[in-house]
């Protein structure tokens, strides 16, 4: 976007006060109310938008999507240089064992309150983990959102099994009455995705699974820190998976966790993500149980990221907290607007507050919206993904997988699709098998809420939003 620099002294006074007395605030519960004043509203809805040559409500980006990363500080970087000196990286044995990962995960399921969680070296690995201490394989149809990231279906195919796309409503996450549509004999489990930071109806969903003898994978990749109902994410299903990757809400750069209350699932997961073996609590190989005899995938984590791992989880609550009062200081000024629907939240208090998802009455409208917000500078740097059209959100939209659409395999033989127990499996993947999505994707778009807004941040951000609404709508 290019800033005009040729502004004069009185323009930008003006464009300051504006945007300043556009919003005022009063205290209610704790967060700011906005109150509107109809006459700067009026100056608002005369100023040029930036995009049709105007003054740009903000000139600097906004800070990028990190949520953990915004948090990080000397207590990581003494963490991980505590294990440097030790010498003794890797999780199961070391000339100084510091047991940060086996720390790491009694921290965080006691976080969780499940009895175990299993830390892995991806949210890819945790999902083929858990896949494959369910037993997950080839005959089986598993259901999974049309709303989801790429590594879902990978896990799914990976493990020879069919994944049957199920539509959304609008929480954005899977629709329990497209679950239960989706659901023939050859269903084995279903894996429900809180996306974009928010909880889905997984209570419903739970309730599905225990009525047709399904197994519940929850995926809380992109909702560490999430609840519903004061229960946290990931405690509902038979197991439930993580991850700490970059973009996460907390994070070592790369990472992920396994959780369950179940005994037996665990040390299936714990064989799995090692050599193929359970270990006993001596930490030996178990042979002897043919049930706990694997095939190993070698996701282990090592005790570097397993140390930076348990520091970002004592800040955890802070940084979901941060981005809910952001998320929810902007959410309120755009309630005030009949033409922008706002993403069904289910539990506002267990909402991590990383995303905002606003829907509008056409594509179009979200099109102008989304360009004319980012000519008033509400954009990150230019490697950060913010402020998107969902159209543009890529390997999230299950027709943008072209892997899936077009069924393709590794093998170059038809895996796993063209396997014999696979062929009366027979589904389809393009565009249009998941309607309410396909409406969804083309009229909504997505603004990350990082963790570390300033004040100064939120009120570009309304500002923005007021001038561009009064625009367009």
């Amino acid at each position: 976007m290019a800033v005009l620099e040729s502004i004069s002294a009185d323009t930008r006074s003006r464009i300051r006060i504006t945007k300043e007395q556009t919003v005022e605030k009063q205290q209610c519960k704790g967060c700011d109310q906005i109150v509107t004043d109809p006459a700067l509203e009026d100056r608002v809805s005369r100023e040029v938008l930036a995009i049709d040559g105007g003054v740009p409500v903000r000139r600097e980006p906004l800070p990028l999507e990190f949520p953990g990363v915004h948090h990080m500080d000397e207590e990581e970087v003494d963490a991980a240089v505590k294990v440097l000196r030790s010498r003794s990286l890797f999780r199961y044995y070391g000339v100084d064992l510091q047991r940060e990962v086996a720390q790491f995960e009694e921290e965080f399921a006691q976080s969780l309150g499940v009895k175990h969680a299993l830390a892995v070296s991806s949210g890819t690995g945790a999902l083929h983990t858990a896949l494959s201490a369910l037993g997950a394989g080839p005959g089986q149809e598993i259901i999974v959102p049309a709303y989801m990231w790429v590594s879902v279906l990978a896990a799914v195919v990976n493990h020879g099994a069919i994944p049957v796309l199920a539509d959304i409503n609008q929480t954005f996450c899977l629709d329990p009455s497209e679950v239960k549509r989706s659901i023939t004999g050859r269903t084995s489990g279903i894996i429900m995705v809180h996306m974009n930071g928010a909880p889905g109806d997984v209570d419903a969903i739970r309730a599905i699974a225990d009525q047709r003898g399904l197994w519940l994978l929850e995926d809380c990749a992109q909702c560490s820190g999430g609840s519903i109902h004061g229960r946290k994410v990931g405690v509902s299903g038979d197991m439930s998976v993580f991850s700490f990757q970059m973009n996460k809400n907390m994070t070592a750069g790369e990472g992920g966790c396994v959780a369950t209350n179940d005994d037996r699932l665990h040390q299936r997961a714990s064989a799995s993500h090692d050599l193929g073996y359970a270990r006993g609590e001596d930490g030996r190989l178990n042979f002897d149980d043919l049930d706990l005899c694997l095939w190993g995938r070698g996701y282990r984590l090592d005790e570097l990221r397993g140390a930076v791992l348990r520091v970002q989880l004592r800040k955890l609550s802070t940084i979901t907290q941060a981005m809910r009062r952001s998320k929810l200081r902007i959410r309120k000024v755009l309630e005030q607007y009949p033409g922008v629907q706002l993403r069904k939240i289910l539990d506002p208090e267990g909402d991590t507050g990383a995303f905002l998802i606003l829907t509008f009455r056409d594509k179009d409208l979200a099109k102008r919206t989304n360009e004319a917000l980012r000519a008033e500078g509400i954009v990150p740097s230019s490697q950060g993904v913010s402020n998107v059209l969902m159209l543009d959100w890529g390997l999230h939209l299950y027709y943008k997988n072209r892997s899936l659409v077009e069924k393709t395999s590794a093998d170059g033989a038809g895996f796993p699709w063209q396997l014999e127990e696979n062929r009366a499996l027979q589904r389809e993947y393009g565009k249009g098998i998941c309607p309410v999505a396909d409406d969804l994707f083309e009229r909504s778009m997505l603004l990350a809420i990082p963790s570390n807004l300033t004040k100064g941040d939120e009120d570009d951000i309304i500002a923005a939003f007021r001038k561009v609404l009064s625009h367009v709508l």
